[in-house]
């Protein structure tokens, strides 16, 4: 019986930390602005990225190649995304405040795909040009 109280109040322990490292990651990216190169390429309008284009986005970002630098923060916030619908589906008819708590954090999500996209693109073509101009 102790060892489940200890192993709940952990796990507890963890995702209130969890979800803090995550909302900080997000906030890291709240005021950058996306590229026209993104938004064309994604196809995000001037509206906005919508919460449910983080798959998408996430498609996108694995065709990119990547530098290894933010792989561990697209996992966390991949995992994070996939509990807030949990949390939204479950959520949605009964405490509609919490769901558009749950919206408004997937929306946050899918921009910080959105950034980390445009990023591993200019990091893409700062490549291009870099090998272009030592003469490969």
């Amino acid at each position: 019986m102790m060892a489940a109280l200890i192993c709940v109040v952990s796990l507890a322990a963890f995702l209130q930390f969890f979800v803090s490292y995550c909302r900080s990651i997000l906030a890291s990216t709240h005021g950058i602005d996306l590229s026209e190169n993104v938004r064309e390429v994604t196809g995000i309008e001037n509206a906005g990225v919508v919460a449910d284009d983080f798959a998408r986005l996430l498609q996108l970002l694995h065709l990119c190649s990547d530098g290894g630098q933010d792989r561990t923060e697209i996992r966390a916030i991949g995992t994070y995304y996939s509990l807030l619908r949990i949390l939204g589906r479950m959520s949605h008819s009964i405490i509609p405040s919490v769901s558009a708590w749950v919206e408004q954090e997937r929306r946050s999500c899918s921009y910080f795909a959105a950034v980390a996209l445009d990023r591993r693109i200019a990091n893409s073509r700062d490549l291009l040009n870099r090998q272009f101009d030592s003469g490969c």
